[in-house]
């Protein structure tokens, strides 16, 4: 190929088209040829080399440290609920199973497993979900009224949260409730600081 490349270049130079004479000097154009050399980064690279840091419209979002309340309410809401009822969905399938008396039809027994499966899972779920609900609520309104968004706003909406769930309940019920609530925010800040610093996400 650059044997006949240089060939038509002589030839071009040699029959006097308004080149006097002079020979031409021709370079095949390669694409990619800047991939090959070591100064570059391969092509999948180009590619794929994406970032991993989340990108926002607006600076006023990618300066916020945290989510906003409404954000914040329909996120602990939905976590809360869902949650509960997966949870509860498998303890009221296990009550099921362990409640099948011998003899019984399939279809009996299929019947039972998904009425206690959804009593247990609704149930659930929605005390999780006003759970959820509740310590929203409380860390959005402390954060705004303090400007303190760190784990003492977080432990302080979960002894919040305990108390007010079971306050019906007296007010001895109440303390130990917002006792594990406190405790329960306070593992969970500390289990995200742990898994922010040694998991890469």
């Amino acid at each position: 190929m650059s044997g006949s490349v240089s060939a038509d270049s002589s030839d071009a130079g040699s029959g006097g088209g308004g080149d006097d004479g002079r020979r031409r000097t021709h370079q095949i154009y390669n694409p990619y040829e800047s991939f090959n050399t070591p100064y570059a980064f391969p092509m999948y690279q180009r590619i794929y080399d994406l970032p991993t840091s989340p990108e926002f419209l607006f600076q006023e979002e990618a300066a916020l440290r945290r989510r906003s309340w409404g954000h914040n309410l329909s996120f602990c809401a939905g976590v809360g609920y869902l949650s509960g009822a997966a949870l509860g969905a498998a303890r009221g399938s296990l009550s099921g199973i362990r409640a099948a008396e011998p003899g019984e039809s399939l279809k009996i027994r299929v019947s039972r497993l998904l009425n206690a499966s959804g009593h247990a899972g609704r149930r659930l779920g929605n005390s999780a979900g006003v759970l959820g609900l509740i310590f929203a609520g409380l860390e959005s309104g402390i954060a705004a009224a303090t400007g303190d968004e760190g784990v003492v706003s977080t432990v302080v909406a979960g002894l919040g949260t305990g108390a007010v769930f079971k306050a019906a309940s007296g007010p001895r019920s109440a303390a130990v409730a917002g006792a594990i609530g406190g405790l329960a925010a306070g593992f969970a800040v500390a289990g995200k600081q742990v898994v922010k610093r040694y998991v890469p996400i």
